[in-house]
C-alpha cells in the first residue's frame, strides 16, 4: 500500500481536528445565560478600568469619552448571547473591533479592548454549532484583520510612520527597523488570531470528548443493571431446577415409604407406623423447602417472566433458560463436593478438604436443596480465590452438627443442627482483577432462601474467608394435630 501524500495527509489531519463533518452540539447547561451576563458585566467593568487607567496615564488621544465606551461596549455586548449565537459574537465583535480601529487606534491596541476581542473570537469556536459556518466566517475575519494591515503598510502612512520612528531613535538590531515592525506585527497577530481559534476548537472538541464519555458510562451503568437483572433472573431459574429436584426426591421417598407401609399393614402395624411417620417427615420436609424456594422466587419482580417470555418457564421435567438449553440432570449435593474439589485443583493450586461430623454418618442429615447450596459456595469462593487473589491455594471445610439446638434458658429447642463450609486463603487481592459482584449475589440469595447465615470479608491475619451456615431442618410448618392449612 502506498504513502499518503503530504498534502493529503495535512488535509484529513485539519479536518479532523476542526471536526469539518461532526454533528455534535455542545450543551449550555442549566444557569448559562445568567452566567454570561455576569461575565459580560465583569468584561465590560474591566475594560472601563482599563480606559480610565490609560486616561489618566495620558496614552489615549483626544477622543470623546463617550465614543471610547460605546466602542467597548458594542464589542462586549455580543458576549450576552456567545453560546446560543456563537457566529454572530464572531462577526459584531469583529465588526466594532474594525470601527474602533479605523477611528480610535489608541483604544483598539488597549489590553482590555484586546482581551475581549480574543474571548469574543474563542468564544465563536467553541460554541459554534456548524463547524463549517464557524470556519468559514473566522476565515472572512483573517482575511479582513491581514488585508486591513496590508493596506495599511502598502498604500497608508504606516511605512512613514515607522522610518520616521526610527529616524528619531536610531536603530542597532540585526534587521532592518521596517523589516523588523513588519513581521513582528504579522507575529503578534498570527498568535493573537491563531490562538482564539485553536484555543476555541481545543475546548469544543473537549466538549464533545465530555459529553461521549457521559453517554458511555451511562451505557455502561444500564447495561450493568440489565446484566444484573439477568443474573438474577438466571439464579431464580436455577432456584427453580432445585425446587423441582426437592419435590422429586421426598414424592419418590414418600411413594416407596407409603407403598411399604401398605404392604405390612395388617400384619406389622407397627412398621406401618415408622414408613407412615416417614412419609409425614418427608411431606413436612418438602413443605419447609418448597416454601423458602417459592418465598425467594416470590421477591423477584413481576414481569420477570414477561421479559424471557416462555424461554424462562419452568416445567416438571426441568427448566429452560433463556438461552434455549433445557436442564434435566440431577444437581449436585454434598457427596459431589469431592469430586468439585478434584476439579478446581491443578499442580499451580491446591485445594485441602476436610470434614467435620459430629457423629458419624452426619452428612446424610444435610437435605439437597443444603448440599446444592453448599456445594455452589465452595465452586464460586474456590473460583474467586483463582481468579482474584495471589493465593497459591485454599482449604475448604465442611462442618455438620446434628446436636439439638438449645432454646431460651437452657431448654431443649427443636432438633436440628446445623451444616456449614468455610472456604480460607492466605493471598492479598489481585490488581485490576475485581468482579462484577454477580456470583456473590447468588450466594446471598442461595443462603437466604434456605434461612441460613453468610459472611464474606478479610481475615485478620491475612486472606479472605467465606463462611456459610445453614440449619439441617428449616423452620416448621405451623402444626395443628395434623392439619396442614398452609
Amino acid at each position: 500500500m502506498s504513502a499518503a501524500r503530504p498534502g493529503a495527509t495535512w488535509r484529513s489531519r485539519s479536518r479532523d481536528f476542526f471536526a469539518i463533518d461532526d454533528d455534535f452540539v455542545r450543551p449550555a447547561g442549566a444557569g448559562a445565560g445568567r452566567r454570561d451576563i455576569v461575565l459580560t458585566l465583569v468584561v465590560l467593568a474591566a475594560s472601563a478600568l482599563g480606559l480610565e487607567l490609560a486616561r489618566s496615564a495620558a496614552i489615549l488621544g483626544e477622543h470623546a469619552v463617550w465614543a471610547e465606551y460605546l466602542g467597548t461596549t458594542a464589542m462586549a455586548a455580543p458576549l450576552l448571547v456567545r453560546r446560543h449565537y456563537p457566529v454572530f459574537v464572531a462577526i459584531g465583535s469583529s465588526l466594532a473591533f474594525f470601527v474602533v480601529g479605523l477611528t480610535m487606534p489608541d483604544v483598539a491596541v488597549q489590553l482590555s479592548v484586546q482581551a475581549i476581542y480574543f474571548f469574543s473570537l474563542f468564544s465563536s469556536m467553541a460554541w459554534a454549532r456548524d463547524r463549517k459556518v464557524v470556519l468559514g466566517t473566522m476565515g472572512g475575519v483573517l482575511l479582513l484583520m491581514f488585508g486591513w494591515l496590508a493596506v495599511q503598510y502598502s498604500v497608508g502612512n504606516a511605512i512613514d510612520t515607522i522610518e520616521a520612528s526610527a529616524g528619531k531613535v536610531g536603530t542597532t538590531g540585526l534587521f532592518g527597523h521596517v523589516a523588523a515592525t513588519v513581521t513582528y506585527s504579522l507575529l503578534v497577530n498570527a498568535l493573537y488570531f491563531g490562538g482564539a481559534v485553536l484555543g476555541g476548537q481545543a475546548a469544543w472538541r473537549a466538549a464533545r470528548e465530555r459529553a461521549r464519555l457521559a453517554e458511555q458510562t451511562q451505557t455502561v451503568r444500564a447495561q450493568a443493571g440489565t446484566l444484573r437483572q439477568h443474573a438474577v433472573v438466571q439464579e431464580r431459574l436455577r432456584i427453580a431446577r432445585e425446587l423441582h429436584d426437592v419435590v422429586a426426591h421426598h414424592v419418590s421417598v414418600m411413594g416407596v415409604q407409603a407403598a411399604a407401609a401398605r404392604r405390612v399393614l395388617d400384619r406389622d402395624p407397627a412398621a406401618a407406623s415408622t414408613a407412615l411417620g416417614s412419609v409425614e417427615s418427608s411431606a413436612r420436609e418438602a413443605v419447609t423447602e418448597m416454601r423458602a424456594l417459592l418465598g425467594t422466587l416470590r421477591q423477584g419482580e413481576p414481569d420477570d417472566t414477561a421479559r424471557w417470555g416462555t424461554a424462562g418457564a419452568a416445567s416438571l421435567d426441568g427448566v429452560t433458560s433463556p438461552d434455549g438449553a433445557s436442564h434435566r440432570s440431577p444437581e449436585p449435593g454434598v457427596t459431589a463436593i469431592p469430586g468439585l474439589i478434584e476439579q478446581l485443583a491443578d499442580p499451580s493450586f491446591t485445594v485441602s478438604y476436610t470434614v467435620v461430623e459430629s457423629e458419624p454418618g452426619a452428612l446424610s442429615r444435610v437435605s439437597p436443596a443444603a448440599g446444592l447450596t453448599l456445594y455452589r459456595t465452595i465452586q464460586e469462593a474456590v473460583s474467586n480465590v483463582r481468579r482474584h487473589s495471589t493465593a497459591s491455594g485454599a482449604g475448604v471445610v465442611l462442618r455438620v452438627d446434628t446436636r439439638a439446638e438449645q432454646g431460651e434458658g437452657g431448654a431443649a429447642g427443636r432438633a436440628g443442627g446445623f451444616a456449614e463450609v468455610e472456604v480460607l486463603d492466605d493471598g492479598r487481592p489481585r490488581t485490576g482483577s475485581s468482579g462484577s459482584g454477580l456470583g456473590l449475589l447468588g450466594m446471598r440469595e442461595r443462603v437466604a432462601s434456605l434461612a441460613g447465615t453468610l459472611e464474606i470479608g478479610p481475615r485478620v491475619t491475612g486472606g479472605f474467608r467465606v463462611r456459610i451456615r445453614l440449619p439441617l431442618v428449616g423452620p416448621a410448618p405451623d402444626d395443628r394435630d395434623g392439619d396442614d392449612r398452609g
